[in-house]
């Protein structure tokens, strides 16, 4: 299944990073590799890519451009019809192969990946507050703060999300996909538009 949310959060207006998205398309990680090499403009500083079988969550990620981090190789061990990528540029949160995304979050209710496009202009707040609750980062990006608020939150995956995002400031836009769904978040004014297209009875999603 795939969700698409929308949510308004006002801020200033970045154009780096890169995200694509891949729901119901045989072999949606080839796909997703490609859409990141079109995206490669706005981020040259990483990429990484996560797919889903349906039952599981794989990810590899990688510095230095696309066409440097991925191989066939490596794209054969991305199964599945449904995948997100990310190109980054480090905007926030500083480099290193720990803030390429998407960023894979742990859980005994079930593992997800995100890929982000913006900045979340309260997001040394929101750290601290979750550190101070006993929240553990491992990384510096900003992305990774609605991984641990989306956990901390009850109900289903969809509700959690939902209930996450109004903590939130800044304009951004999401890719969060977990074994089985594909969520795409931004917000309604546009701020970090996705484009969504139909191909083969899937769909696909890009920052552009």
């Amino acid at each position: 299944m795939i969700k698409e949310i929308e949510y308004f959060l006002s801020g200033k207006i970045n154009e780096e990073c890169g995200v694509f998205g891949v729901f119901n398309v045989e072999d949606a990680a080839q796909l997703t590799y490609y859409g990141l090499h079109s995206l490669q403009h706005r981020g040259q500083e990483g990429a990484g890519i996560a797919s889903s079988d349906g039952t599981s969550i794989i990810r590899e990620k990688g510095e230095g451009l696309v066409t440097e981090v991925f191989n066939s190789e490596r794209i054969a061990k991305l199964p599945g019809d449904m995948a997100i990528g990310h190109v980054r540029y480090a905007t926030t949160g500083g480099g290193g192969i720990e803030n390429v995304q998407p960023i894979l979050v742990r859980s005994h209710t079930g593992d997800f990946v995100i890929a982000h496009n913006g900045n979340i202009v309260n997001a040394k707040e929101l750290k601290m507050q979750l550190e101070a609750m006993g929240s553990i980062f491992h990384t510096t990006s900003d992305s990774e703060i609605i991984g641990h608020l989306i956990q901390r939150e009850v109900g289903d995956f969809h509700e959690k999300i939902l209930k996450a995002l109004p903590k939130l400031e800044g304009a951004f836009s999401f890719l969060i996909m977990n074994s089985e769904n594909l969520y795409v978040i931004r917000d309604k004014n546009g701020f970090r538009p996705l484009s969504m297209g139909k191909l083969e009875g899937g769909y696909v999603f890009s920052s552009e």
